[in-house]
């Protein structure tokens, strides 16, 4: 019996995430689709080494947004532990993505076999989403660069690929560099995703997509090189 795939949430996140008073309003969609009170959320910091400060400040917005208890999943460190991390990712409601470096997180996921559990996890229909780093995490694929002095140097490697898309998060101050050092490395009518800071992209199980909470810029890989070639922008309300 196949199971439905709960859509992904790709959250950009930033800044004003911690520092506004209400609840993240994406973040609270997210949660309430769960259709549980106060859901339990598995916490994944792989992409900031589990740092304690950084979880503590997350943790705040994802239970003023009506998170329950918000668990640790340990994979990093003397105190990561597959076995333990598992244990709170099966027990979870919804399995947070948090933020940091996409290259770092993706090397403690693949190293350690957490993003086989996840996969599992995944398509047994468990819920995720991500914000900042994370979301990219749950995306194709990154770029990263060899040799940071020589732009020719940048290659790709593969992040979990739950979502079958090529985004990047509130890249909008630096024009999309990364998003488009990308997609010059793929082929020919590939797209991607620029997901703007307070808006969130949806990704649903066969593939579509659409914006929420604010504008989402899509580019195209052509054969000149990479190009906006317009932008998503919410459906309004009914």
């Amino acid at each position: 019996m196949s199971v439905e795939r709960a859509p992904l949430y790709l959250i950009a996140g930033g800044p004003q995430s911690i520092r506004q008073k209400g609840p993240d309003p994406l973040v609270q969609a997210v949660l309430e689709r769960t259709g549980v009170s106060r859901p339990r959320v598995a916490y994944v910091g792989a992409a900031s080494g589990d740092n304690p400060a950084f979880r503590l400040l997350i943790s705040r917005v994802l239970e003023k947004a009506g998170a329950g208890r918000v668990t640790l999943a340990p994979l990093c460190g003397k105190r990561g532990s597959l076995l333990k991390a598992t244990a709170v990712l099966e027990q979870a409601d919804v399995v947070f993505i948090s933020g940091g470096d996409v290259e770092e997180g993706m090397r403690v996921l693949q190293g350690n076999g957490a993003a086989t559990v996840l996969r599992r996890l995944w398509r047994q229909g468990k819920p995720l989403f991500g914000v900042s780093a994370g979301s990219i995490m749950l995306a194709r694929c990154w770029v990263r660069w060899a040799d940071p002095r020589y732009e020719e140097s940048a290659e790709l490697f593969p992040c979990l690929g739950f979502a079958p898309v090529i985004c990047d998060t509130h890249g909008e101050g630096d024009g999309w560099g990364e998003l488009r050092a990308l997609l010059t490395l793929r082929p020919v009518g590939a797209t991607g995703y620029g997901i703007v800071s307070g808006a969130a992209l949806r990704v649903d199980g066969d593939g579509s997509v659409s914006a929420l909470g604010g504008e989402v810029h899509v580019f195209r890989r052509r054969k000149a090189g990479v190009a906006q070639i317009g932008s998503m922008l919410p459906r309004p309300r009914p």
